[in-house]
């Protein structure tokens, strides 16, 4: 279940209230957020501007020309582009070896450094990192790229450290990890993984100057639309998705993740452009899926951790599959997806990406997905219209001065 730690009747009297006040006053131009911008190369620590010059390496798989930011560019929030043209519009990253490619969209690396370790305790599956939250912190995840066949398809461990030692950077390495570090190859993996994962920890992945950060301080306002959209967002028989992607500022005022890191299982539609999928007998079951093999509780299976919400508006494609390609797409599946299943499923019918076995993980108990067949859905054309707008305030960047993010 998610978890949800919102009170619409106190909170939404303060954003509004926060709002008036910033439209009200406009006397004052509103102070930037006192993070806004991601460090440069200069003011990053040893540790930290190594792991940048790992991460934008190109020469590290095999054959060369596929790095870290292949798949994490940073104006696209640390995701794709999913593929070499630059389009955002393809489902999953090719593989450095021609005709590979991923089973699952590319997820954003932008705030992981906040997921906890994975959990599986009594308020079920929680945190992690990947779709699965199989690598328990961001060093773990850091292993994984380099050595996955549909990757960037490295051997072994060895070849990835041959590549560091003739890097032009391999003098930094040294310096930072000592005159040996790279003499055992096991060893010096492990301080690969530790100086990316220290460059993903940088203010770059987590900037909180999104408009929606400026108008919570409140140094802006939201447009009537935004903010109809943040009240549907929160209200829980509507869209309800604060539910799992909380909108409050966390205990002690930190600004809001967008995300709670549980999981669940929404029955998005099989995508046919993933190769794996063109075999029928395939099915990615998230927790219960292909790279891990601890979990088989049949309640878990086809679950997919939630992901932060965050600079939505430049990661498409949707969903761990890629089935969507725009954010209003999403948000209407929510709402119609019961009501009206012929508009997204087609041939095998509803839930067409899970077995039989697996149909009672699907999620159709929490607003909006509670619906039947012919019911009139939570939200009408216009309410998507206007969550959609207030989830393009989340974007990272915000420029007061002008209104818009950068």
């Amino acid at each position: 279940m998610c978890a949800s730690t919102f009170t619409l009747k106190t909170f939404l009297p303060v954003l509004f209230a926060l709002a008036l006040s910033a439209c009200d006053s406009g006397s004052s131009t509103p102070k930037p957020a006192a993070t806004t911008e991601g460090l440069t190369l200069s003011q990053l620590s040893a540790v930290e501007t190594l792991g940048q010059k790992i991460f934008n390496d190109d020469h590290l798989s095999e054959p060369a020309g596929m790095s870290c930011a292949t798949c994490h560019a940073a104006n696209r929030a640390f995701t794709g582009p999913a593929n070499p043209s630059g389009s955002a519009s393809a489902t999953v990253a090719p593989g450095i070896v021609a005709g590979t490619s991923g089973l699952r969209n590319v997820p954003t690396a932008s705030y992981s450094l906040y997921s906890p370790a994975f959990t599986n305790g009594g308020d079920g599956p929680s945190g992690g990192q990947f779709y699965d939250g199989r690598a328990v912190n961001l060093a773990e995840q850091a292993k994984g790229p380099f050595l996955n066949a549909d990757e960037m398809a490295n051997t072994n461990k060895e070849m990835v450290i041959n590549k560091i030692r003739s890097a032009a950077y391999v003098n930094e390495f040294t310096r930072v990890w000592g005159a040996d570090s790279l003499n055992d190859s096991n060893q010096a993996y492990e301080r690969v993984a530790a100086s990316l994962a220290a460059f993903e920890k940088t203010a770059q992945f987590h900037r909180f100057n999104s408009k929606y950060d400026f108008f919570l301080a409140g140094r802006v306002a939201l447009t009537q639309q935004e903010a109809r959209g943040l009240a549907l967002f929160n209200d829980k028989t509507k869209g309800n998705c604060a539910a799992c992607h909380p909108s409050m500022p966390r205990e002690g005022g930190s600004p809001p993740l967008f995300t709670d890191f549980s999981y669940d299982n929404l029955g998005v539609p099989r995508n046919n452009s993933i190769a794996a999928n063109l075999d029928h007998a395939f099915y990615d079951l998230g927790l219960c899926g292909p790279n891990r093999s601890d979990i088989s509780d049949p309640k878990l299976c086809g679950k997919f951790k939630v992901p932060t919400l965050r600079n939505i508006a430049l990661t498409a494609p949707y969903m761990h599959n890629g089935f969507f390609q725009n954010l209003r797409d999403v948000v209407e599946f929510y709402a119609t997806r019961d009501t009206d299943p012929s508009k997204w499923y087609a041939g095998a019918g509803k839930f067409d990406d899970l077995p039989a076995q697996y149909l009672a993980s699907v999620n159709t108990r929490e607003v909006p997905l509670n619906r039947s067949l012919g019911d009139s859905p939570a939200l009408n054309a216009q309410d998507i219209d206007d969550i959609v707008a207030f989830l393009n305030t989340l974007t990272d960047g915000f420029n007061v001065a002008t209104g818009t993010a950068q």
